[in-house]
């Protein structure tokens, strides 16, 4: 396909998306999920929430879906969830420290509040293997959350935290996240991954059965 034709049929599913969005019948209960991270770095352990969002993507039969939004600067994908429920899945195009922006963004485009929108992204302070689900509350540090938290104007998100562990010495800190999993941590993560896309979906889906959609 020619380039101005690419453009077209990206124009043409984001359009689509979002009448979709709108029409009567759609799920009356929607949830973002949202894997920050770096952009071409996907196998760092700064960008463990995006394979996280990979492994959900999988389990939900739309790993083949992903399209790019130009409004978001994102790749989305939209999974069912139950009957009555959808989750619209979120990898930024943008660094870390802008992810906020896409997540907006994307928030807006949904008609979604913050407490509709989880985070999933990476914890130096716990060990890797270790999953803590987190309701609200600061960044910690983390400047892909600061970043959302900044975007969206609020601090009540969500946050699946994902262990990578923290080295001894703080100055090696930035090279530590940004680097890449060792074959020994390899080895963890596929039932790392399984385990945070089961605790999301039981969240979530425990959230979708509730009287309301707040935490």
């Amino acid at each position: 396909m020619s380039p101005s034709g690419l453009l077209r049929a990206e124009l043409w599913l984001s359009r689509a998306m979002s009448r979709r969005v709108l029409e009567p019948g759609w799920p009356t209960k929607r949830w973002l999920v949202a894997g920050l991270g770096n952009p071409g770095l996907p196998g760092t352990r700064h960008s463990v929430g995006m394979a996280v969002l990979g492994q959900l993507a999988r389990r939900l039969g739309v790993a083949d879906s992903w399209t790019r939004d130009r409004r978001c600067v994102a790749d989305l994908a939209l999974a069912p969830l139950g009957d009555d429920a959808q989750l619209v899945l979120l990898r930024p195009r943008r660094l870390m420290n802008a992810n906020g922006r896409s997540v907006a963004q994307a928030a807006k485009l949904f008609g979604l509040t913050a407490e509709e929108v989880y985070l999933v992204h990476d914890e130096l302070d716990k060990p890797l293997g270790k999953l803590a689900l987190k309701l609200g509350g600061s960044a910690r540090g983390h400047n892909g959350v600061r970043s959302c938290i900044s975007c969206l104007n609020s601090s009540a998100m969500p946050r699946l935290r994902v262990g990578i562990g923290r080295p001894t010495h703080q100055s090696a800190v930035q090279d530590h996240v940004l680097g890449c999993f060792s074959p020994d941590e390899q080895e963890l993560l596929p039932p790392l991954l399984d385990r945070a896309t089961d605790l999301l979906l039981e969240h979530i889906r425990a959230r979708s059965q509730g009287p309301s959609s707040g935490p």
